[in-house]
């Protein structure tokens, strides 16, 4: 992972209100930061963050912090199109694209279909499909074919 999204819950808590209110609908700020790291909930909905002025430095902090989870889909992939070089390794890389398109990615050629997970499109990656992942579904593993390939570290999963 990129340095700015190896957050923890706890890093997380320490820019909270830390009331435990619950006006968010979790039982403690923990609970809300562990949300807000997954993705269930927004930091927008922590009334005191929003209302309280105090807060302000804090709320700053946690939408720098958070903000490049919120181009995660809900499988946790994230594409950092302004790294990303466009150079199309982790189109031919993912064992995916290569079984779902052996003519196009398995040769290293452009996706001929759209069955694949990665393509290039106006210089950037693009991602579809991403359920197909082997990352995901009952049979999943942990594969990095599209993330060791990538030389600007533009691909990432949370």
């Amino acid at each position: 992972m990129r340095g700015y999204t190896m957050t923890s819950a706890m890093e997380i808590y320490q820019l909270l209100p830390k009331t435990n209110c619950k006006e968010c609908g979790e039982s403690t700020c923990m609970a809300f930061g562990v949300a807000l790291l997954s993705g269930t909930k927004r930091f927008t909905e922590c009334p005191p963050l929003m209302k309280e002025e105090k807060y302000r430095d804090s709320k700053q902090k946690l939408e720098e912090i958070l903000k490049p989870l919120e181009g995660a889909e809900e499988t946790g992939l994230i594409i950092h199109e302004e790294l990303c070089s466009g150079c199309g390794n982790c189109v031919v890389a993912c064992p995916v694209n290569v079984a779902n398109d052996p003519h196009g990615s398995g040769r290293g050629l452009g996706p001929t279909n759209g069955k694949v997970i990665f393509r290039v499109i106006d210089g950037k990656v693009k991602a579809a499909n991403v359920k197909e992942c082997r990352r995901f579904g009952k049979d999943k593993i942990l594969c990095r074919a599209c993330i060791d390939p990538c030389p600007t570290e533009a691909i990432e999963f949370v």
